[in-house]
């Protein structure tokens, strides 16, 4: 052997596992008993085709070694065998035949939602989730995390590889308990998304106008991430799922905060905020919710998306309202606000617009002002 065929293979002998885990190539296993299922399905699958493929090159390279013309072997004039032919025939059959039985099983199994103890709908939009917890009377909006999506601004100076889970986090991930029987529903409102967390072990489209749905049971606690997997437009790739795996009681705490979190919301129309507070609020709902689109320093991305900086919306006294409205009931891609944020946060980030890059217009948008435009337009 070659000094230098010798310390290749001396340097791989000596990798640590670690190193090797990084170019792990197989499905993951997962965390419910379907994915699980899935990975055995497909290891035996694997294992068959390699011993296949064995089996077939082995022959093929024996054949080709020991029939090589140089031996003064002559080629055998016979056109086929019938009896081979049956063989070669038979075998493959009961190979498929073996697969698709536990394959079906498999699928009729995942589309089983029956006695679902929990009903969680996931709804698609551009480019965000949202759930509701159908048995709970609960809504949450998930989007991506405003660490994500300042990193990725083209000139926000920073590596997206120091970044922990960029473009894998969100501001509300979903909760849910583990060994629970959960059916998840999704659908979309605007185009077609898909969702899909990996340990999970399947995904679903989510399609306007209908409603897919599968099931899980998370067997393990822990934190499980996943993406919208059908191109959806520019921020495709700014819509994670990040799910939050929890005991029953822990999970119905959650609830709980929730709820009284929403219930708290739905009361903000008679808060007063100075212009600092309204402005640092502000600045918060505008990282979560606009900065993807309308970038940080408000220019937005010409072409696509317009500029906030000197518009005629953020700066004009008489479009005052007509900015409060957009950002409730959106305006082409833009989508609707208003049932996402509260009347405070809807006034914050609107006199923050005002007020921010330049603007300087002095307005302070308070949330009664946001109500009664609410009300004034239905």
């Amino acid at each position: 052997m070659k000094p230098i065929l010798k310390k290749i293979i001396a340097a791989l002998t000596l990798l640590p596992l670690s190193a090797a885990a990084d170019w792990n190539l197989n499905l993951r296993q997962g965390a419910t008993s379907i994915s699980n299922e899935i990975y055995d399905l497909h290891m035996l699958s694997l294992w068959i085709v390699t011993v296949i493929g064995i089996v077939v090159f082995g022959i093929m390279f024996w054949s080709i070694f020991h029939h090589r013309k140089s031996k003064g072997v002559k080629p055998a004039t016979f056109s086929h065998s019938t009896t081979v032919e049956v063989i070669w025939t038979i075998i493959p059959l009961a190979i498929i035949i073996s697969l698709a039985i536990p394959a079906t099983t498999l699928l009729i199994k995942m589309h089983d939602t029956s006695e679902a103890q929990i009903t969680l709908k996931a709804t698609g939009y551009q480019w965000k989730w949202k759930y509701d917890y159908l048995d709970e009377d609960l809504t949450i909006f998930s989007a991506l995390d405003a660490e994500s999506s300042e990193v990725s601004q083209l000139d926000s100076g920073l590596n997206p590889m120091e970044t922990e889970n960029y473009l894998l986090n969100v501001d509300n991930p979903i909760v849910l308990p583990i060994n629970t029987k959960i059916r998840i529903l999704t659908t979309a409102n605007d185009v077609i998304h898909a969702w899909w967390v990996p340990d999970l072990g399947w995904k679903r489209d989510a399609i306007p106008g209908f409603i897919n749905d599968n099931w899980a049971i998370i067997e393990k606690a822990g934190v499980y991430r996943g993406q919208c997997t059908e191109i959806c437009g520019k921020g495709h790739g700014y819509m994670p799922i990040v799910v939050n795996a929890v005991p029953m009681d822990e999970y119905k705490m959650w609830v709980a905060d929730m709820k009284a979190e929403q219930e708290a919301k739905k009361n903000t129309s008679d808060m007063v905020l100075t212009m600092q507070e309204l402005m640092t609020k502000g600045e918060t709902v505008y990282k979560a919710q606009c900065l993807m689109c309308h970038q940080a320093n408000g220019q937005g991305l010409k072409g696509a998306f317009p500029a906030l900086a000197g518009s005629p919306l953020a700066t004009e006294p008489a479009k005052r309202l007509g900015h409060i409205l957009q950002i409730i009931y959106g305006k082409g891609i833009m989508p609707a606000y208003g049932e996402q944020l509260s009347d405070v946060e809807i006034a914050a980030v609107t006199t923050y617009e005002r007020n921010a890059w330049g603007n300087d217009t002095g307005d302070i948008v308070q949330a009664k002002e946001v109500a009664e435009a609410r009300s004034n337009k239905l």
